[in-house]
């Protein structure tokens, strides 16, 4: 689950689609129906920052712990994702909390439904 207009959500599907070579992934945004729906099963709140979803096998991981296993199953430049392990789970949590809630500011917008990719477009599955 990414947020469907925001820069670095929009860069992370992009990694997504060119190094997940095995096509393990689909994504689906926070704003939409499916994405919004996802997240409060999960008990997330689809406008909260912090909610970025992972479901593997009905389980869902959440924030860091799923960026880190998303980024371990797609390889690639993904697998640097696992020197966040050496973190606490506390301060990885703290760090990926600071980046979400200011994600616009760091790295802007971008409609994830633009990409030209259509490749990627057909993970989309909102």
């Amino acid at each position: 689950m990414v947020d469907g207009t925001c820069a670095l959500c929009s860069f992370s599907a992009r990694m997504i689609g060119r190094f997940d070579r095995r096509e393990q992934f689909q994504i689906a945004t926070a704003q939409g129906p499916l994405g919004s729906a996802l997240l409060r099963h999960y008990g997330m709140d689809p406008a909260d920052p912090d909610s970025w979803l992972l479901i593997v096998d009905g389980q869902a991981l959440t924030g860091a712990d799923g960026m880190i296993e998303a980024g371990a199953r797609m390889g690639g430049p993904g697998w640097l994702l696992q020197i966040l392990r050496l973190l606490p789970r506390g301060v990885r949590e703290w760090l990926y909390q600071r980046v979400a809630r200011n994600r616009y500011a760091l790295f802007g917008r971008a409609d994830i439904c633009a990409l030209p990719d259509p490749k990627l477009r057909a993970r989309l599955i909102d």
